[in-house]
C-alpha cells in the first residue's frame, strides 16, 4: 500500500508498505480521509518528539520509520475471525490511542498508551488494521471527510467537559489554531451564551466567528484582559489557554471569575515562571487535558451531526498523499488561513 512514512527531521517519504495481518480481533480499514494534526507537523518539522528511533515502543514493538497520521475516517474492509460488532463495507472512525485497560476510563490515557502514527503505523496510509475496541461506527448522513474530524473535536469537546461548560455560560478561548477552533465548536455544542476567541492572526478570528465565536478580538489591538473585566467585572465562567505561550497562559488565569475553571490545552514547547498567588486570590482552579476518554471520542460524532454546528470553515484545504510535504505540512507552517487540511486515500464520502 502507498503511505506517508517518517524517516528523520524533514523526511517524510511516500512509498509503499506492507499491510499488517488482521488478527482475530482486528478491524481493517480502508482509509477515506486523514487530516494532518499539529504534532504530525511537530514531528516533521522539529521532530523526534514522541516518535521512538532508539528503541521499540513498549506496547508496539516498533519504532520508526513509520506512518503518519492518526484523525482519521474510512470503510471496513475485512475482519478479524472473532470481531462481532462490525462487518466489510461499515463506515467508521478509529480512535487512534489504545489504553492498558487497567484504570478507570477518566484517567486510562495517563498512564500506558499507544497511538496509531506515532507509537505504530498511522492513517496516512491507505489502510489501517486497528483493534476492534476502538473502531466506531458513524452515521449514514455524516460524509466521510468530515468524520475525519471527530479525533481533534474530541481533544477540545474533552477539555470542555474538564472546563465544566454548562448552558448558559461565557467562557474565553484563547488561541483560534485548529485545536482552538474546535474548543469554540465544543463550548457551543455545550450550550455556553458567550464565547469570546483571542488570537493574533485576522484569518483564524474569521473561522473562529463561523464556527460559533460570539466574540473573535485581534489581541495586538484588544487587550484581553481588560475587555473581559469591563463585559464581566469578576471574570468568565471558564478560559482556555490554547495558544501555548506564556501570555496567553496569564490571560487565562487574570481574566476567569473566582472559582472558575481555567484549563490548558496546547502544548508549551518552553518553561516560564509562574506565581500560584494568581490563582490563589480567586480560587481559580487549574488544570490540563491531554487526549479525551472513549465515551467523549464516540459523542463528538453527535457533535458533528448536530445541524446548529458547521465546522466547513475549518476544513481548509484538501490533498493527495504524494503532495503532503510540500501542500500539507510546508502549507501549515507557512499560511495561517490553513487550518484543518484533509489527505484524501480513498476520497470515498
Amino acid at each position: 500500500m502507498k503511505a506517508a512514512v517518517w524517516y528523520n527531521q524533514k523526511d517524510v517519504r511516500v512509498e509503499e508498505r506492507d499491510v499488517k495481518q488482521v488478527k482475530d480481533h482486528d478491524v481493517k480499514v480502508k482509509v477515506s480521509w486523514s487530516g494532518i494534526c499539529g504534532t504530525d507537523l511537530h514531528e516533521y518539522e522539529i521532530g523526534p518528539l514522541l516518535l521512538q528511533t532508539e528503541t521499540p515502543n513498549a506496547l508496539t514493538g516498533e519504532k520508526a520509520p513509520l506512518v503518519l497520521g492518526h484523525e482519521f475516517s474510512g470503510v471496513v474492509e475485512e475482519v478479524g475471525n472473532n470481531v462481532t460488532e462490525f462487518k466489510i463495507g461499515d463506515r467508521v472512525v478509529v480512535n487512534p490511542v489504545v489504553t492498558s485497560g487497567k484504570h478507570s476510563p477518566e484517567i486510562d490515557r495517563y498512564y500506558e498508551f499507544y497511538s496509531a502514527g506515532l507509537h505504530a503505523d498511522g492513517s496516512f496510509a491507505e489502510y489501517v488494521v486497528a483493534q476492534e475496541g476502538n473502531v466506531v461506527s458513524i452515521p449514514d448522513g455524516l460524509p466521510l471527510d468530515k468524520a475525519a474530524l471527530v479525533e481533534p473535536l474530541s481533544v477540545a469537546a474533552q477539555a470542555i467537559k474538564e472546563g465544566e461548560v454548562k448552558e448558559g455560560d461565557t467562557v474565553a478561548i484563547f488561541g483560534c489554531g485548529p485545536i482552538g477552533l474546535f474548543a469554540v465548536v465544543a463550548a457551543k455544542a455545550a450550550g455556553a451564551k458567550e464565547i469570546l476567541a483571542f488570537d493574533l492572526s485576522d484569518e483564524r478570528l474569521q473561522k473562529a466567528k463561523e464556527v460559533g465565536a460570539t466574540q473573535a478580538l485581534n489581541s495586538k489591538e484588544v487587550d484581553a484582559i481588560s475587555y473581559i473585566k469591563e463585559r464581566y467585572p469578576e471574570g468568565v465562567d471558564a478560559t482556555f489557554e490554547v495558544a501555548g505561550v506564556k501570555p496567553t497562559f496569564d490571560q487565562a488565569i487574570n481574566t476567569v471569575k473566582p472559582k472558575g475553571n481555567v484549563v490548558v490545552i496546547a502544548i508549551h514547547a518552553r518553561d516560564f515562571e509562574f506565581n500560584p498567588i494568581s490563582l490563589m486570590t480567586t480560587g481559580a482552579k487549574l488544570s490540563s487535558s491531554l487526549g479525551y476518554e472513549h465515551e467523549t471520542f464516540k459523542k463528538s460524532i453527535a457533535i458533528l451531526m448536530d445541524e446548529k454546528i458547521d465546522v466547513s470553515p475549518i476544513m481548509t484545504k484538501k490533498i493527495e498523499l504524494d503532495d503532503i510535504v510540500e501542500e500539507g505540512f510546508h502549507s501549515l507552517s507557512n499560511d495561517l488561513s490553513q487550518a484543518k487540511i484533509l489527505v484524501q486515500l480513498s476520497g470515498e464520502m
